[in-house]
């Protein structure tokens, strides 16, 4: 499962970025992680480092060591990184992505949870070769929500925010990530901005941003689109999914997160095939419109307006503690 990535230089071969696998402590999910990635094109021929993150307490030790097991029965000749201590989800990938990046210029990046379609590491080096150079590009996503409009799409389309369910990125471009979000709080202020920033007020964005700087949570999604709007940036992504997230099934220990921060899961397009690559770098309003619409469909409905409404609550009562203390 391991090689050098191809050059790919002067023959017409795409080339190859590192996967970077982040496992804790769900050895069916990353077992079920591994054997799609298996059947992907490429994934042979990848370098694969594993990032496995350490138990949290005495009680997580036994799951956190079958995870382990599974990825050196399905990933022996991956290098495999086994933290003693716990980092976290936002400790593991920010690093595990920095140390990849700088080794390599470019990184796949996939959690255990995730069930990937065969077309989909092909798909992101695609992108990643193709746009390599183009500096307003900063990441490849192999995630969209479901569009109806685009269920007969063969090509596909730049974005002007993140997703964080399989994706992919180049050292140019993770440069700019703001671990600090600072700068957000103008989302605050200025309406207009933060209206772009919630794609037409079709997701509450920004009150992740607040969460985040309030330090009610520790998410590194959230910081990465606020690095990547700052920046006036986009993402390519496929007209239909090539990933479904599995592990919203209560097993993740960032799941509300997870439900907070994005859609609903969807499944890959069964019979989806690689999408074409854009000629230009731009986004269509048109396109943009439907996911916006998208996007609010699958987080709408009454339950959404409740969490919506204690996650204020939250924040403010943290606001307040932060005051008091003050």
């Amino acid at each position: 499962m391991h090689a050098d990535p191809a050059t790919g230089a002067g023959d017409g071969r795409v080339s190859l970025a590192p996967i970077a696998l982040f496992v804790y402590n769900r050895p069916a999910h990353t077992r079920r992680t591994l054997e799609h990635l298996a059947r992907c094109a490429g994934f042979s021929a990848s370098r694969l480092v594993v990032f496995c993150d350490g138990p949290k307490s005495s009680g997580d030790t036994d799951a956190v060591h079958a995870a382990r097991r599974v990825v050196h029965e399905l990933a022996a000749a991956a290098e495999i990184v086994e933290a003693t201590a716990n980092r976290g989800l936002a400790a593991s990938i920010i690093g595990g992505v920095g140390r990849l990046v700088g080794e390599s210029g470019r990184v796949i990046v996939v959690e255990d949870d995730l069930i990937v379609h065969p077309a989909f590491l092909e798909f992101l080096n695609a992108g990643l070769d193709r746009f390599a150079d183009a500096e307003r590009v900063m990441q490849v996503s192999g995630h969209l929500v479901p569009v109806p409009s685009f269920a007969n799409r063969r090509d596909a389309l730049f974005l002007p925010f993140t997703t964080t369910w399989g994706w992919a990125t180049w050292e140019r471009a993770w440069q700019h990530f703001n671990p600090d979000v600072s700068g957000s709080v103008v989302l605050d202020r200025d309406g207009a901005m933060r209206r772009r920033f919630n794609l037409d007020e079709s997701y509450d964005y920004a009150f992740m941003m607040a969460l985040q700087r309030a330090g009610a949570i520790d998410a590194w999604g959230p910081r990465w689109y606020w690095s990547v709007f700052a920046c006036n940036g986009l993402v390519l992504f496929p007209p239909q999914s090539l990933v479904q997230n599995a592990g919203m099934d209560g097993s993740g220990t960032n799941g509300w997160i997870s439900r907070l921060f994005h859609a609903s899961e969807v499944s890959p397009a069964a019979g989806a095939v690689v999408p074409e690559l854009p000629a230009s770098v731009a986004v269509n309003p048109v396109d943009l419109a439907a996911v916006c619409q998208a996007v609010a469909r699958q987080s709408g409905g009454p339950l959404r307006h409740l969490l919506d409404a204690m996650r204020r609550l939250r924040y403010r009562s943290v606001l307040s503690s932060k005051s008091a203390g003050s």
